[in-house]
């Protein structure tokens, strides 16, 4: 997420919270696709972490995005620690650790968002060759220890890499150490939102599997495919995972903003200021917690919830499946170029074509949370090898992969050379006909013409 929302409406009850999700309930002509996707930067020389300060450091690579750009700075604390385009067109932030993400525009199309990622790739390379600084397309980072790895001088980071700790062994490598591709999709009532909630999140597993890329830890194989989605089993399970009551047949929105309101808080904004709040989940906190902390630095009115608390406090969850006023597809691990315009492509298939949801649908609809679980928690080692049922994830991916292009073709969303959106699924057909994951690939090659080295990797799949 680029910033932080303030919205000083005031919360009456439940009812407004609801209100808030439903509300972005879209008809099906203004449906459209946001990708985001992360990646880590390196200097070139030494396949070293770059810090935030200094004249070759992140500050340098926004201040020079800036200038190229026109779009407005974010700043926290004084620091600029993203950009943003004023007229919604996309925005940049920084992850934890220096990942750099591409929070993309809405688009009607794969093919735009897809000129969209080369376009950001394009400016961002101007500026960070130069300054000897590269970008790595993969799940996790390959090479540093937590210790090497730099941390970015946002506000809300700070209470995350305090609080994290409590909540599960991982959740520091998930902040500094890993990397993704996301898209964001959007629905036209509550029925269709859970429609789609329940496909996405059956079908989370397999694009784990499909873009698992995160073989490597502190230079040496980890024994894992997507390093990341172990990482995610290990991280503050309060707000993580799958979701059991997103299975229910009468699943909807209130459902979820129960579940939302019970998650501890990370922060509540105030006047720039990020007050510690993880002390209180969110019902407490409409129930009157943190009134007489808040009071000591900020008058009564601006001590009670209001919109924003919410917004940001959304934010702040990481279900394997993400209800906003769209859906959040987050089960991918960072990709090579060439993949990037895959996972949009995939879920824009699946989702966005009636025959292909209803078929996605009717693939899935006898899955349980017990069985989706089972193949969650064997992914990270197995991704397309894991079993399901009579048959394993690399026959179902073709089964599934087949629905997603059908639904491509039938949405004929074409480019200037007669192509539909179906043309980027290539990269994941290639890895089913082949049965080799992305990870699956370095690892042979890791073990071959790399000897022993993750080095090359700096170069074979930088940006």
């Amino acid at each position: 997420m680029a910033r932080d929302i303030i919205d000083n409406r005031p919360i009456d009850g439940l009812g407004d919270l609801v209100a808030y999700l439903s509300g972005g309930g879209k008809a099906k002509t203004a449906w459209r696709i946001g990708t985001e996707h992360e990646k880590f930067p390196f200097y070139r020389e030494g396949n070293r972490p770059v810090p935030y300060g200094g004249a070759k450091g992140i500050r340098a690579l926004l201040q020079g995005m800036q200038a190229a750009l026109g779009w407005e700075p974010i700043i926290d604390a004084g620091r600029i620690v993203g950009l943003f385009d004023p007229a919604g067109r996309g925005a940049i932030s920084l992850e934890p650790g220096g990942q750099f993400e591409l929070s993309g525009a809405p688009l009607q199309n794969v093919h735009q968002t897809c000129r969209e990622v080369q376009s950001h790739l394009a400016q961002l390379q101007h500026i960070a060759e130069p300054i000897g600084i590269g970008f790595l397309g993969v799940g996790a980072s390959p090479a540093w220890s937590l210790t090497q790895t730099p941390h970015m001088p946002k506000s809300r980071y700070k209470l995350m890499a305090d609080y994290m700790p409590k909540m599960g062994k991982s959740g520091l490598d998930m902040m500094f150490r890993t990397a993704t591709v996301q898209v964001n999709l959007d629905f036209a009532d509550e029925a269709d939102m859970r429609r789609k909630m329940q496909v996405a999140m059956k079908l989370q597993p397999l694009a784990t599997a499909l873009f698992a890329s995160s073989p490597f830890r502190q230079g040496r194989p980890c024994g894992l495919l997507s390093w990341r989605s172990e990482i995610w089993r290990n991280t503050d399970k309060n707000r993580t995972g799958l979701l059991p009551f997103i299975f229910s047949p009468s699943f909807g929105f209130a459902d979820y903003v129960d579940w939302a309101l019970n998650i501890p808080m990370y922060f509540v904004l105030r006047r720039g200021h990020y007050y510690n709040a993880t002390n209180a989940s969110f019902r407490q906190f409409l129930n009157g917690a943190l009134r007489r902390e808040l009071t000591k630095e900020f008058s009564a009115k601006e001590a009670e919830p209001v919109m924003s608390d919410w917004i940001n406090h959304l934010s702040t969850l990481f279900p394997e499946v993400r209800l906003k006023r769209f859906l959040e597809m987050r089960g991918a691990d960072g990709s090579p170029q060439r993949n990037l315009c895959a996972l949009p492509a995939f879920w824009a298939g699946l989702l966005y074509d009636d025959t292909a949801l209803s078929e996605a649908e009717a693939l899935t609809r006898d899955w349980s949370y017990e069985e989706v679980l089972a193949v969650r928690n064997s992914v990270p080692q197995l991704a397309l090898k894991t079993g399901f049922r009579r048959t394993d994830l690399q026959k179902l991916a073709g089964k599934v992969l087949k629905i997603a292009r059908k639904g491509l073709k039938n949405r004929a969303q074409f480019n200037q050379t007669g192509a539909d959106e179906s043309c980027f699924l290539a990269p994941l057909e290639e890895i089913v006909a082949g049965g080799k994951t992305v990870a699956e690939q370095m690892l042979s090659r890791y073990h071959g013409s790399w000897e022993n080295s993750v080095a090359p990797l700096f170069h074979e799949y930088a940006y």
